[in-house]
């Protein structure tokens, strides 16, 4: 009897069923699914179809006017190169530029030196009185 389990592998009595699993055909089938998937996806086009306006736009007679605010290094605000004691003043402008017909640009500038409070404020002055055509200009100072 022992030799007899000598030629055998060891641990692995032939009366035991097999327990490894065989996942050839799993692999092919999910292949074949996979194929599948990708043939029924329709093609993806890398274009949006619109429909343009045929003919010239009309010509923008009307330019808008440009508001320059400053404000320097020493966080003094400067409405078209006049100072502006208070933000409150700031912001009694800024209603009676949003009140025209036509609102101008509002181009503001701030100097890299300024307080943070002091821009930030006019921003929110210009958001409350209702300007929508507002710009900051000279960011590139910023960049280090």
């Amino acid at each position: 009897m022992r030799k007899e389990k000598q030629g055998r592998r060891s641990g692995t009595p032939s009366d035991e069923p097999m327990m490894d699993i065989n996942t050839t055909p799993l692999i092919d089938v999910m292949l074949v699914l996979l194929i599948m998937l990708i043939i029924t996806i329709p093609i993806q086009l890398h274009s949006v179809n619109l429909n343009m306006p045929n003919g010239n736009p009309p010509p923008n007679d009307i330019k808008p006017e440009v508001l320059r605010v400053d404000i320097d290094e020493r966080s003094t605000v400067l409405w078209n190169g006049e100072a502006v004691a208070e933000l409150a003043e700031v912001e009694r402008r800024f209603e009676q530029v949003a009140a025209q017909p036509v609102q101008p640009e509002v181009h503001l500038r701030p100097d890299k030196h300024a307080k943070y409070n002091v821009v930030a404020g006019v921003m929110a002055s210009a958001q409350r009185s209702g300007l929508t055509k507002l710009g900051i200009m000279g960011s590139e100072q910023f960049i280090p």
